[in-house]
Formats: structure tokens, C-alpha cells, sequence
């Protein structure tokens, strides 16, 4: 893999550490890059004792529908259709080294067109706003091997009983508000990631509500326990609103353990609206062999 005009040496390529809320990113620009991805490689520099450490890889891309596109990587080599925290790293990469040149623009992803607005410190991004368009509750849409909504329904999981909710924000997610303690959240997390019901896995929330702000504890599909995922916090948002538990078309705090997101629910569902910061942590150089 190789950098566009970023490559300081032969057999060198730079990249780029991102963090979105504890979520972290190694980022390549391959803009005018036609290379294939290597997955495999993306798998070895996530590893956090043999490579860089990351919970996946971004790539940004020329966008040919839009001003700049996106590619993500798991750390387990799998490319995810959506990332809301790597989106807000990439939007954060394009605007600060002049990739685009407005602080409205939009991303291209395997999830669709997103539209991303960025808000300044001293020129520099500091936190995006993100519409993640509209979710998706259709079961077989999800994915998920059940026909119309999976809402507040009974699953019965590893002799346990609990009630959940499956959306897609791009990429699916199960989403509960049982009454787990700890030790069953960490047992369920990775049985119900690759649960029979999901064909393409999922994303898993464990939530609660607590004076209106959602908390929330993520094991992400192919990344496992991570401090954040920004469509796990959106999914999330809709499955409380559609369960009244929060209200529709007002900003809900969302405490993910790597920080807080804000999340906006329209009633008619058309859109949801995420906003948080994105940080660059250190840029470096690898070897391409």
C-alpha cells in the first residue's frame, strides 16, 4: 500500500492515528490511489503487539458521487459498511490538510452518501456532525432472520431471557436494555455478535437509561469490545425513542466509555443526526514490505 504524495521514502508509507472517543483509526490517504486494499495487512497493523493497534483502518478515497469517499477495515480484516466514529476522523483528516475546502461537504461510504458538517477551533476540526440518514427497522433489510420489525422482542440466549432491538444505521445492530449485571454482559457480548437470527453478524449494545442520557457498553462485530461506536450510539438513540424512553427530534446525551456522543432522532425517522470530536493522535511511516 502506498500514499498518494505523502510517501517520504521508496518502500515507505505514511498514515495517520485517529481517535474518535477512545475508537481509534489508522488512516491512509490513498486519494487518487487505485491500489487494492489489502485486508490482511489491515488485519496485522490493528494488532496492538505486532503492529500500529487500532480497532480498524479508514482509507480515504476520491469520491466519485461525492467530495471524498471512505473505506473501513475491522481489525479482524472484515470491511464494515458504516463507521460513525471513523467517519468523524476521516471528515477531521479531509478539512485540516486541505482535501476539501468547505466545512459542509460529503463522504461516500458503503453505507451510502453522508453529509458531514465540521465545526473550528484555531482552523482545526474539533468535533462533526454527521446525518447518518435514515435507520433501517426492517428485519430482513437489517439483516436479521425475522420478517417486519424486531422490536422489544423476547430472545432467549445462553439460558438467558432478555428483551432487545435490532436497527441498522448502514451496518446492523442488537440493541437491549435488560437488566444485566457485568459478567453477563461480558459472556453475551461476543454469543449474540455472531447469533443465529444475524447472517452477517452484528454490532451489540448493552444499555441503560439514567436522567435521560443513554449509557451505553459496545462489542462491535469484528473489532469485540471497544470505548465506541458512533451507528452502535445511533442505533441505539432510535431503538429508545421508538421504545419511549427518550424523546424524538431533541439532542440525547449518549455516554459511551470512551466519552459522550450527541445524538438526534427525527420522529417521522428520516434522519438521525450524531455529533462528537475527532482527534489526531501522531502521524508516522511504515514499511511497505
Amino acid at each position: 500500500m502506498e500514499t498518494s504524495e505523502d510517501t517520504c521514502e521508496a518502500n515507505e508509507m505514511k498514515f495517520w492515528k485517529y481517535h474518535g472517543i477512545g475508537n481509534d483509526f489508522i488512516l491512509f490517504d490513498w486519494i487518487g490511489n487505485d491500489i487494492e486494499i489489502d485486508k490482511d495487512r489491515c488485519k496485522l497493523l490493528c494488532d496492538r503487539n505486532y503492529g500500529i493497534g487500532a480497532d480498524g483502518v479508514l482509507f480515504l478515497l476520491s469520491g466519485d458521487k461525492a467530495d471524498v469517499g471512505m473505506r473501513v477495515i475491522n481489525a479482524d480484516g472484515t470491511e464494515a459498511e458504516m463507521c460513525g466514529n471513523g467517519i468523524r476522523c476521516l471528515a477531521k483528516h479531509a478539512y485540516d490538510f486541505g482535501v476539501v475546502d468547505k466545512t459542509e461537504f460529503t463522504i461516500d461510504t458503503l453505507a451510502g452518501i453522508k453529509t458531514v458538517k465540521v465545526a473550528l477551533d484555531a482552523d482545526k476540526v474539533v468535533t462533526v456532525r454527521v446525518d447518518m440518514g435514515a435507520p433501517i427497522l426492517d428485519g430482513r433489510s437489517i439483516p436479521i432472520d425475522h420478517d417486519g420489525k424486531f422490536i422489544d422482542r423476547q430472545l432467549k440466549v445462553d439460558n438467558l431471557v432478555i428483551r432487545g432491538n435490532a436497527v441498522s444505521m448502514g451496518n446492523p445492530h442488537f440493541i437491549t436494555f435488560s437488566d444485566l449485571d457485568d459478567g453477563e454482559v461480558i459472556r453475551l457480548g461476543p454469543i449474540l455478535e455472531k447469533y443465529k437470527l444475524f447472517p452477517k453478524r452484528t454490532n451489540v449494545e448493552f444499555c441503560r437509561i439514567e436522567d435521560g442520557n443513554i449509557h451505553i457498553k459496545v462489542y462491535e462485530r469484528g473489532a469485540q469490545w471497544t470505548l465506541a461506536c458512533g451507528t452502535g450510539a445511533c442505533a441505539s438513540t432510535v431503538a429508545a425513542a421508538v421504545n419511549g424512553l427518550v424523546s424524538f427530534d431533541e439532542p440525547v446525551a449518549v455516554r459511551l466509555p470512551g466519552g459522550w456522543l450527541t445524538i438526534t432522532v427525527k420522529k417521522d425517522l428520516s434522519h438521525v443526526y450524531m455529533e462528537g470530536p475527532a482527534e489526531l493522535v501522531y502521524e508516522g511511516n511504515i514499511s511497505d514490505e
